[in-house]
């Protein structure tokens, strides 16, 4: 899933530069000399012959590349630049904008260089990083670099909860991720299935094409950096990614019976007002019932739903508010009746964006025909108070114990006690939830954390109850003392007030 663009601060350009020439940050010549960004403020000030800006902000200025490498030279701070940061520098100056250059080069790794092409430097550089560190290895690296550098520009699926995400979604032949936005959710269920077919849609053509070509480039197992599929291999999986917007124009739309996919992973956009809501009132999606105007993500739900196969599997980001807004109470007992959701896990505060806020991971299964039975109970976690690794732990733990209950997620008293943690985990009855508010939030649900110490500790907190008890008991005749001694009226020389 990604943001719109923030608008691109107009540039100062030094006519000593020509147009078109690399320019880097100081963050980026500080990575050249292998210092610190401070080094470089303080080498602009204690160096008059430092090159001066060319282009960029006040606040950002950049400089002309071939400068400042004559310059660090100079100074016997550079020998010479590393192969990735000759990559890097010509991605980021491309005329046409970094995403551009990875599209360019990405076609170039997977289908073989241009003959023709004009943008040899680009190219040549790729080309050379590709042979050092293999097509995928390289195409990892670069776009590793531009999600860093354009993080607060999309709302971007961290590693972690995307890796969590796809575990929850468990074994699949085919994986769908309608708002893909890089493929970060995709290329987490690649690792867990890599034979799987996946499946991905954005309404923006560069992030769809970016995350085409890194998924494609990734199942062909060659030397990519960030996984243990390294060295050259046949290709495995299929990849079918889409442009368009998933709720407006979906090219994934399947007849009414036919299969969709095995998991639905989404991380959508939260609280767009925009998304469809007139046009799309009478949309055979809405089972659960239309979305209203405000609830946009529960739209996302019902449409991961809609493309899911029987019993599938849906795993969705979720605002924590979506939880328990009272505009979406109706359908979210809907989906509790129905038996569609089955989970509701709040995250560690800081887990995804925005990451002021903890969010939700909202697990559903599409389900059965008609007839079934639904699930009487919903898993309920809390981990915002937990790092990391305890949190995954705590929610794959809980879920897992449910799921190997009847191996559907069909929480009974009998399953419950895996699942269940005081104060963490809890399986709770659909009746409990169906009340006047529908509020799925966990830590309303949750039982207390037990006592520690067992007997030992309830014997020793009645041993404190109890001497509590016998010092009350003596406040009276204390009351009695302090009247007598006054002469039963206000004492001599204290301050009083009127209230």
């Amino acid at each position: 899933m990604a943001q719109q663009r923030k608008a691109r601060q107009p540039e100062t350009r030094d006519s000593e530069s020509p147009r078109g020439a690399a320019e880097v940050t100081a963050t980026a010549i500080a990575r050249l000399a292998g210092v610190g960004p401070a080094a470089v403020s303080n080498w602009r000030r204690r160096h008059p012959d430092f090159p001066k800006p060319v282009g960029g902000s006040v606040s950002s200025p950049t400089f002309d590349l071939a400068q400042v490498e004559a310059w660090l030279r100079a100074q016997g701070k550079l020998t010479q630049v590393p192969l990735r940061e000759r990559a890097w520098q010509q991605v980021e100056q491309y005329p046409l904008g970094p995403s551009a250059a990875l599209i360019r080069l990405g076609a170039a790794f997977t289908l073989g260089p241009d003959p023709n092409a004009t943008d040899t430097p680009l190219l040549t550089t790729g080309l050379q990083l590709a042979e050092e560190l293999g097509p995928a290895g390289a195409f990892g690296f670069l776009l590793g670099r531009h999600l860093g550098s354009v993080s607060r520009q999309y709302a971007l699926t961290p590693a972690e909860p995307a890796t969590l995400m796809a575990e929850l979604g468990g074994p699949a032949a085919e994986v769908l991720d309608p708002a893909c936005g890089f493929g970060g959710l995709l290329d987490a269920a690649r690792r867990l299935n890599p034979d799987a077919r996946l499946c991905g849609q954005d309404a923006d053509p560069e992030l769809a094409a970016l995350a085409d070509l890194r998924l494609t480039l990734a199942l062909t197992g060659e030397g990519d950096d960030t996984s243990a599929d390294n060295g050259p291999g046949p290709r495995r999986g299929w990849v079918d990614v889409r442009t368009g917007d998933a709720l407006r124009a979906d090219p994934f739309d399947r007849p009414p019976h036919a299969p969709g996919a095995d998991v639905v992973l989404c991380h959508p956009p939260f609280n767009e007002r925009n998304w469809g809501h007139d046009e799309l009132a009478y949309d055979s999606r809405w089972e659960y019932g239309l979305p209203p105007r405000t609830e946009s993500e529960l739209a996302w739900v019902q449409h991961a739903l809609a493309h899911s196969r029987e019993d599938g599997t849906v795993v969705v980001l979720m605002p924590p508010a979506a939880a328990s807004r009272r505009s979406g109470r109706r359908i979210r007992a809907e989906l509790l009746r129905r038996g569609a959701l089955r989970a509701v896990i709040a995250l560690p505060v800081g887990a995804a964006p925005p990451y002021g806020i903890p969010l939700h991971l909202w697990v559903l299964r599409r389900p059965p025909v008609a007839g079934a039975s639904a699930a009487p109970g919903v898993l309920l976690v809390e981990t915002g108070s937990m790092a990391w690794p305890e949190a995954r732990a705590a929610a794959l733990d809980a879920w897992r114990a449910m799921v190997a209950g009847t191996g559907r997620a069909d929480a009974t008293a009998k399953t419950r006690t895996g699942a269940d943690r005081p104060g963490v985990s809890h399986v709770v009855p659909v009746v409990d939830l169906l009340d006047e508010e529908v509020d799925l939030t966990p830590a309303r649900h949750l039982p207390p954390t037990a006592v520690s110490g067992g007997a030992l500790g309830l014997d020793e907190l009645r041993e404190q109850l109890a001497t509590a008890l016998r010092h009350a008991s003596q406040l009276p005749a204390t009351g009695a003392a302090v009247e007598a001694a006054t002469g039963g009226g206000r004492a001599s020389g204290w301050p009083s007030t009127t209230v």
